[in-house]
């Protein structure tokens, strides 16, 4: 095994220590999730803190680290009465995103089962991280039915595997870390919630600093065993303060006055639920023990608060993560508090510095009430304010170029749902039907490799035709290999949902581009909801561009249509050139995630010569290689010309108004996005 970097060696990060050590001290806490770009230490300080987290004593033997005084009385492994303990370090285990369903909660012998009436059962990574730590790396990317089942763990604290009645409980009880990159998307709500704490991580700006993390990582690359034993007395120090806080903790008070400043300050945030408080609490106690103190103060509540609530009071993925720390300071005040007039306090910070400051995050600009310029009605090139003719000395206020600063969307509705026809085998989601391993049963076939899903009704069927010449004897069925058969189960599936936006000068009249993008913006939540892959196209003037390429994070797309500029000719041909290029580099990455095309314009196309037959046949190409599409059509006023209801049939998909998208629109609750192709 590896030597790890020492946790005391990691430079700066004082948040993200602050709250690994914080559930080393009380794993009541409930973990910690850890958000920051990469390269900024957070796998690395998660697997040094293994090294400093109090033995556990087990029993010998037991695959499911049982406790000897507290042992688990349904312990496949049990029963263990009397059982002598022996200590051991407490297990840090990683797990995959890719992991199988199989190899989190173990995995049965179905065959055995049913022939032999034995419950074989190998236990899975949730059993090895019993007592220990559960870590998962980009933990955002972890498929929707692993997520499903270490949240049914974390609630009940136990594992469960269920196979046709067959079933094994077992004790999982883990300290549950987290990290992830924001950028590669977010988690679900539920998930989210789980997590006790959350800290955001990046690089340090200062030279310095920057200059001794390389030194130091070359230093222990070099010579990793010298390396650790260069910082052996600050990791046992450290791993002695751990021990120390956690024989404090019992003793520690949490007066009423506090709970008041834990309870005002959840509601003054509108969190949702109660475990935010409770969270709370059990950190403000476990930053008092961390300092040495027996009583919480209203600082301990403060740094609570900045770690339990910002990733709680998010509603949805656009809003920005962090407190306002007014609004926390005045809150505590208003409750009683009392902060910052015992200078004599201990430091709460994992190594003497770090006050684990929070971001506020800000308030988003509203759009003004210009009037819309009408578009003109003939088709031509466009003639909006923020078209200026060649040559012509920009407006004030008009950045140059034409071009027209951006637009603040509207507010985001729930958007019909739209789907890619057919059956798929994408990855998990909740957009389109697919042939996945969870869903209801339509079928059954011969296992390709392990057995994960049985049917029964199948498997009996197969074997029953050879009892008399397998010598049954009794009531017990003879079932052998070859008679086992698999589950086949009809789910949904993700998307790679790509928005072709335009951004010309006809879209450009304020009000209307704000809809537009409000539009758009409820289309990437639903996107989000359903866990699809989103990736963003935009055309004006004389090209267009990848704003963003295809990627799980929702608000990444958001932020760059929030700072879309509008102005310019229509080159919707490049728009969908654009986007053929991008699903064609996309299809070889991930086969198996079918697009769905999402064109947002108004149909008209400018600029070159014969815009519109060239934008036809562009239109044509993703109709060849079977591209699902849908065309948002943007066009307002009472003389509307259907170009883009033309480009849904060239695409061969169907059209919708910004009205028609909305869910509550009387036109149905569901638009299969290629009906009007298949009709025309």
């Amino acid at each position: 095994m590896s030597t790890p970097y020492p946790f005391t060696a990691i430079v700066g990060q004082d948040d993200l220590r602050l709250g690994l050590l914080l559930n080393a001290v009380s794993p009541a806490v409930g973990g910690v999730l850890v958000r920051g770009e990469k390269g900024t230490a957070k796998s690395t300080a998660v697997r040094a803190l293994a090294a400093l987290m109090p033995e556990v004593a087990v029993v010998p033997g037991c695959r499911f680290s049982c406790d000897p005084a507290s042992p688990d009385p349904a312990c496949p492994d049990g029963p263990h009465a009397d059982a002598a303990g022996v200590p051991r370090r407490a297990r840090t285990v990683e797990l995959p995103v890719g992991a199988s369903e199989d190899r989190l909660v173990g995995a049965l012998d179905i065959e055995r089962a049913l022939s032999e009436g034995v419950k074989a059962f190998e236990p899975g990574l949730l059993a090895d991280a019993h007592r220990g730590i559960l870590y998962v790396d980009e933990v955002n990317l972890l498929h929707d039915h692993l997520v499903d089942l270490l949240l049914d763990a974390a609630a009940m604290g136990a594992s469960y595997v269920e196979r046709e009645g067959v079933s094994v409980r077992h004790a999982a009880r883990f300290l549950l870390v987290g990290t992830m990159n924001p950028e590669e998307g977010e988690l679900r709500p539920q998930l989210l919630d789980r997590f006790g704490l959350t800290v955001e991580v990046s690089a340090s700006r200062d030279t310095d600093e920057r200059v001794e993390v390389v030194r130091r990582r070359l230093a222990y690359d070099d010579d990793p065993e010298g390396f650790a034993a260069r910082w052996a007395e600050e990791e046992g120090a450290l791993r002695e303060r751990i021990a120390a806080a956690r024989a404090l903790l019992p003793r520690v008070v949490l007066g009423d006055g506090v709970l008041r400043q834990i309870a005002a300050t959840c509601a003054a945030f509108e969190v949702d639920g109660m475990r935010a408080d409770i969270v709370m609490a059990r950190t403000a106690t476990a930053l008092a023990a961390w300092a040495g103190r027996e009583e919480v103060t209203a600082d301990d509540v403060r740094q609570a608060a900045l770690l339990a609530l910002p990733h709680r009071r998010r509603r949805n993925p656009f809003d920005a993560p962090g407190l306002d720390e007014d609004k926390l300071d005045q809150t505590l005040d208003e409750a009683g508090g009392d902060r910052g007039q015992d200078d004599d306090d201990p430091d709460p910070g994992p190594d003497g510095g770090g006050d684990g400051g929070g971001g506020g995050g800000g308030v988003p600009p509203q759009a003004d009430g210009e009037d819309r310029t009408p578009p003109r009605a003939d088709g031509g090139a466009d003639d909006t304010p923020s078209q200026a003719p060649e040559g012509a000395p920009d407006a004030p206020g008009r950045p140059a170029g034409g071009e027209q600063r951006p637009v603040a969307s509207a507010e985001p509705f729930r958007t019909k749902a739209l789907s890619v026809p057919g059956l798929g085998e994408g990855a998990a989601g909740r957009r389109s039907r697919a042939r996945t391993e969870h869903g209801r049963t339509t079928g059954a076939r011969r296992p390709e490799g392990a057995l994960t899903k049985l049917h029964l009704a199948a498997t009996v069927r197969a074997a029953a035709p050879h009892q008399r010449a397998r010598g049954r004897v009794g009531r017990g069925l003879v079932v052998r290999r070859d008679d086992l058969r698999q589950a086949t189960r009809e789910g949904r599936e993700g998307n790679l949902v790509l928005f072709v936006v335009d951004a010309s000068g006809s879209m450009a009249a304020r009000q209307r581009m704000s809809a537009v993008k409000g539009a758009v913006l409820s289309l990437l939540l639903d996107a989000y909801q359903r866990r699809d892959k989103v990736g963003l196209v935009t055309f004006r003037g004389r090209e267009a561009d990848v704003a963003l390429p295809p990627t799980s994070s929702v608000d990444a797309a958001a932020a760059r249509l929030e700072s879309l500029p509008t102005g310019g000719r229509t080159p919707l041909a490049a728009g969908l050139l654009k986007a053929h290029d991008v699903l064609r580099v996309e299809r070889l990455r991930d086969p198996s995630r079918r697009p769905l095309l999402v064109v947002v314009t108004d149909g008209r196309a400018t600029g070159g010569p014969e815009p519109v037959a060239l934008a036809g046949r562009a239109g044509r190409l993703h109709r060849s290689e079977g591209t699902a599409s849908v065309v948002v059509d943007c066009e307002t006023g009472y003389v509307r010309l259907g170009l883009a209801g033309e480009l849904a049939r060239e695409l061969g998909g169907t059209a919708v108004t910004l009205d028609e998208l909305r869910a509550d629109a009387i036109a149905g609750l569901v638009k299969d996005v290629t009906a009007a192709g298949r009709a025309a």
